[in-house]
């Protein structure tokens, strides 16, 4: 009966997913016209969310195949929402045509202000907010069974505060335009799925990673 609650919570929280995704093209418009022209900020923030987003679909990847169904499914909606999100960047990027990565990481969290910004929101090895080490990703792919389980909910929840960190970073340096809607909507659809996982962690008695 224990177990049942757990996976019954992520099955509904996966139908809201849904029915939040289905909503999303009233919420954000899909024809909204892109940006001719993007500014450094924008162009750093894509750069680096592109890479950001990437990790995620690589810890899906490596989610043990066995692991409960729920998990699974709510994997795979965080799997098909990034993926969409990452279409939209590499769209931009190309029409900018600027690189799809970033040879200088979290640059665009410079400000005169504060020049060391990038710097605060790095962790002590360099990775972006959230990112997982090597370590720890090979820690996921020999994983099995809850242990499995666990450690992705645990990984991506860090892994969404993180993208959230640079995502409302980005919000408080762009003034407007297709950019900074995007990423008003990747602040509440992260925020979403991370209330999401908190909740199935503090059901199996897991504490988040630091």
């Amino acid at each position: 009966m224990k177990l049942l609650r757990p996976i019954a919570l992520v099955a509904m929280a996966v139908l809201l997913i849904g029915v939040g995704m289905a909503l999303r093209p009233v919420l954000v418009p899909q024809d909204q016209a892109t940006p001719s022209v993007m500014n450094p900020t924008e162009i750093g923030f894509a750069q680096d969310m592109l890479l950001h987003h990437q990790q995620a679909l690589f810890m899906v990847q490596r989610l043990d195949p066995a692991a409960d169904p729920a998990i699974k499914q709510l994997a795979q909606q965080i799997s098909d929402s990034q993926r969409v999100e990452i279409g939209t960047m590499l769209g931009w990027l190309r029409l900018a045509n600027a690189s799809p990565t970033n040879p200088n990481p979290m640059a665009w969290m410079h400000t005169d202000s504060d020049p060391d910004a990038a710097h605060h929101h790095s962790s002590e090895d360099g990775l972006m907010p959230g990112m997982a080490t090597l370590a720890e990703l090979d820690a996921l792919s020999a994983a099995r069974g809850t242990d499995a389980e666990t450690l992705f909910l645990q990984l991506m929840l860090r892994h969404h505060q993180g993208g959230v960190t640079m995502a409302e970073a980005a919000d408080e340096l762009l003034t407007s335009g297709a950019v900074k809607e995007a990423v008003r909507a990747m602040i509440t659809e992260q925020n979403q799925e991370a209330g999401i996982i908190t909740i199935v962690l503090a059901q199996r008695g897991a504490q988040p990673l630091p």
